[in-house]
């Protein structure tokens, strides 16, 4: 079987859809199931060794036009199936009589919060995914929370939609500490701190974070607050925030980082906050637990799913029961000691492989 993918989010400065496709895709042609796989990017990629087993093709054509010649190649390539993993586009302008087509769907913040979202990113959201589903052949819902959304917002029959979870990748776990602390000494890390990734913009709601840490810090004034992420829309305002606040040397920003990184990061935190307003998924909290790292999170979207009983939920609409959170688990070492252990069971209820195989199923069902 001959299947072309969308990788263009695998390249580079990877984030949430990015990571999905890197680490779904790269299962996926691990398993050596004999199919032939074409992964299409507009860029040159980091390590073609990452996607053995298949052949890359760089179309060299921006916005529309990549999307319109990608679908071309497509059907001159003879392909039977396409997977789009981080865009609807191409599921939008398919021709479903010439090539069957499996999209994921990560979120609908396009359409339940548009106020959080890139303004760019919600009109094309908007334009595409509707015309998209009544074309492709699945859906492939990143969580059980997004394919509830899709059926409350779209009325999308439960028969089209198939599970696809996230996972924490093979770069996150517990790491000697030695190797940590050179990360500590080349970041200027506190030997205490709150961490949290992301990109940073309003969904992340790292506002209401760093009010919240600047109510504890009377408490802990050993406690700094690291956040790790590139800017995103409206980050200005983050930063604002910290100003008027007068945290300027209390609140670290890393920008953006690596995965070797990140799973250090984890691993020197003494606690992980993410107290996101909606996520179709949500990593890191994942990745936090896999590393050993006691985590708070949101206890709405899809956060509840992804945890369970491993880390603490809070309303991240509260910036006072955020506060009274952090506060409690950098006062409870004990308590921190529990939600290690849970954690670094929970994580193990997903994994990309699974994951992939699961969608190899798929493929050879439709």
């Amino acid at each position: 079987m001959k299947i072309g993918v969308d990788i263009r989010g695998t390249v580079n400065e990877k984030a949430g859809k990015g990571y999905y496709a890197f680490h779904l895709v790269k299962a996926l042609l691990s398993l050596n199931n004999g199919n032939k796989y074409i992964l299409y990017s507009n860029k040159s990629i980091d390590s073609y060794d990452n996607f053995k087993n298949a052949t890359v093709k760089i179309i060299d054509k921006k916005g529309l036009f990549w999307h319109k010649k990608v679908l071309s190649d497509a059907y001159k390539e003879n392909l039977e199936i396409f997977i789009a993993p981080t865009s609807y586009i191409i599921p939008a302008l398919h021709n479903p009589n010439k090539i069957k087509v499996l999209m994921a769907v990560h979120d609908l913040i396009a359409f339940l919060y548009p106020e959080n979202h890139n303004k760019k990113a919600v009109l094309i959201e908007k334009l595409t995914l509707g015309q998209a589903l009544k074309k492709i052949k699945k859906v492939l819902s990143v969580s059980e929370n997004t394919k509830k959304d899709l059926i409350n917002r779209f009325g999308v029959k439960e028969s089209l939609i198939e599970i696809i979870h996230n996972a924490a990748s093979d770069s996150f776990g517990i790491i000697e500490k030695e190797e940590c602390e050179i990360l500590r000494k080349h970041k200027k890390l506190p030997k205490e701190f709150i961490f949290s990734v992301g990109t940073l913009e309003p969904r992340k709601n790292y506002e209401t974070l760093i009010e919240a840490y600047s109510k504890i810090r009377a408490y802990h004034p050993q406690v700094k607050l690291v956040i790790a992420g590139k800017n995103g829309w409206k980050s200005e305002n983050i930063f604002k925030k910290v100003k008027e606040l007068k945290l300027e040397n209390d609140v670290i920003f890393l920008g953006y980082v690596t995965e070797n990184e990140l799973a250090k990061l984890y691993n020197l935190a003494t606690i992980f906050a993410y107290p996101s307003l909606y996520e179709g998924f949500g990593i890191p909290p994942l990745e936090a637990m896999k590393c050993g790292c006691p985590a708070i999170t949101s206890n709405t979207s899809s956060l509840p799913e992804v945890v369970g009983d491993a880390a603490i939920l809070v309303n991240p609409n509260s910036t006072e029961e955020l506060k009274n959170t952090l506060h409690k688990l950098l006062s409870t070492p004990s308590l921190r000691e529990n939600l290690k252990n849970k954690g670094l069971e929970q994580y193990k209820k997903f994994s990309w492989k699974t994951s992939a195989r699961k969608l190899l199923a798929i493929i050879n069902k439709v």
